[in-house]
Order: C-alpha cells, then sequence, then structure tokens
C-alpha cells in the first residue's frame, strides 16, 4: 500500500454519533476523489455494517480463525468506500489481547489496492482495543456531544489516551449541536480542563448539527451524505472532510500500512502474533 493517512475516530461513551460520523467522514472524504478503507474496529458489536444494511458473509473474526483471508472480507460500500467488517455479539472479538489485535493489523499490510485513507472506527470508552488502536493513528478525534456525560467521558477518555499511549494531540469534533457558538462554547470547556490538569493539545475539527434527515437516513440504513446530499448535516460532512483533507498525511517510506503496526508493537510482538496467521 502506498502512503495512507490513518484516523481514528473514538468517544469516550456510546450513543455520541461516532460510527455515523465515521461513515459519513469516509463518504465525503471518498466524493473528494480519496480511495477511503473503513475499518469498523468495534471488534465484538460491530456496527458499520448495520447502519449500512449490509450482510457481510465474513468478518474479522473469520480472519482470525483462519476462515479466509483479508481480501475475503472487503465489502464495497457507499461513493466507493471499502469497509473491513467486524463481528457482532462475538464476545471473544471484544475481549482479544495484543497479539490478537497486532495480527489484524498485521493483515491490512496484504491488500493489494492503495488507499488514501483509512478510517478507524474504534469502540466507545477506554478498552484496551481503543488505546491500541489509537495508538496506532496518525490523528485521534474525539467525538463529543453537549451531554455532560458525554464531556466528562471524552475528558477522561483523552486522559487515558495519553497517560497510557502517550497521545498528546487530539482533535475534537462536536456533534448533535445547534449552532456554531454551542460548538465552539463546549470544545472551549473541554479545551480549559485539559490544559489545566494534562498535558495534552487539543484542536477543535469542526461540528456537525442537529438534522432529522440524519435521523431519516439512519432508520433507512444509509449515510445522510448518500441519500440527502444536500442535507445540512451533509453540508457540515463535507466540510469536516475538507478539514481532514488538510491534515498532513505520512511520509516517506514510512507512510504505509506497517507503520500502523510498528506503532502499535515492537517488532518481535508482531512477528510473534502474525505467525500463525493467514494473508
Amino acid at each position: 500500500m502506498s502512503a495512507v493517512k490513518v484516523i481514528a475516530v473514538s468517544s469516550g461513551k456510546g450513543g455520541v454519533g461516532k460510527t455515523n460520523v465515521s461513515v459519513n467522514l469516509a463518504c465525503q472524504l471518498a466524493r473528494r476523489g480519496r480511495r477511503v478503507l473503513l475499518m469498523d474496529a468495534d471488534l465484538g458489536l460491530a456496527n458499520v455494517d448495520i447502519m449500512l444494511g449490509l450482510r457481510p458473509k465474513w468478518n474479522l473474526s473469520h480472519v482470525l480463525d483462519g476462515k479466509c483471508v483479508i481480501q475475503d472480507i472487503l465489502l464495497p460500500g457507499p461513493v466507493g468506500i471499502t469497509i473491513i467488517p467486524a463481528a457482532s455479539g462475538v464476545k471473544k472479538m471484544a475481549d482479544l489481547g495484543t497479539d490478537q489485535h497486532a495480527a489484524i493489523v498485521r493483515s491490512l499490510s496484504e491488500l493489494k489496492d492503495d488507499y488514501d485513507v483509512l478510517i478507524v472506527d474504534t469502540a466507545a470508552g477506554i478498552s484496551d482495543s481503543v488505546v491500541t488502536f489509537c495508538r496506532a493513528s496518525q490523528y485521534v478525534m474525539v467525538v463529543v456531544t453537549d451531554e455532560l456525560t458525554s464531556m466528562a467521558d471524552a475528558y477522561a477518555l483523552i486522559k487515558v489516551m495519553n497517560r497510557d499511549a502517550g497521545i498528546r494531540r487530539f482533535k475534537v469534533l462536536r456533534n448533535m449541536v445547534d449552532s456554531h457558538d454551542q460548538a465552539r462554547d463546549g470544545f472551549e470547556r473541554l479545551n480549559e480542563v485539559a490544559r489545566r490538569f494534562l498535558d495534552v493539545s487539543l484542536e477543535f475539527a469542526g461540528f456537525i448539527p442537529r438534522d432529522p434527515y440524519l435521523i431519516k437516513a439512519d432508520s433507512r440504513q444509509q449515510a445522510v451524505s448518500d441519500l440527502y446530499p444536500g442535507a445540512e448535516s451533509s453540508l457540515a460532512f463535507r466540510k469536516l472532510a475538507e478539514t481532514v483533507d488538510k491534515w498532513d498525511g505520512p511520509a516517506g517510506p514510512s507512510g504505509n500500512i506497517e507503520f500502523f503496526v510498528d506503532r502499535m508493537f515492537d517488532t518481535e510482538s508482531v512477528a510473534d502474533a502474525t505467525a500463525g496467521v493467514p494473508m
């Protein structure tokens, strides 16, 4: 694979629209001509395929079990994006260890197609898998709403990522807000607390407004960016994609997918973890 920009989309709690953000950002980047790979990294409670009404025959659990290879599970999505589906309701996938995470990511390097962007839709919260995938990504985008619990859990997520993974820079996307002023105000409140108590830098990535068309699209299991391209939320996702497109990508030979593995684990652990995984 050629140089690829890797973005982890995370949230402190569920129900804040994280997967919606991942899917629609992927769609809008594809509309800009980018080749986008969307990985469902909520490994035991997958929902990207559910959100889009897809029915994958195989998923990441089958790759780990040796029943197929990574190429076999790729799903075509809207606007030409490619999706890597995870398992839903498979407890062992939610409890994977470091070696299994390494095996999953290492298998990505065997993909033959080139991608410009890899979006990693992590699980909500602060599980080991979330820390692992965020550590490996170039950018971590934290999705947060105006709910007090969302704000508190976003702060907790950032704190854990900083302490356990050494991540110091975060992008913050405000979701389900009523105005730009409300979005900025919420960001500034979170930023002020983080600046006082943590050694981190937060950057405002933008906001997605409340939009009834987004709810309609969800009920029809389609991306709002695809079904209602002129909707207010679709325009906001388009603006977000324009912003993300300006973020620096990887440079030099480390820009391929192997850097994703290298940032997760040392060379020995990767070799051990991938020894028995079919590629």
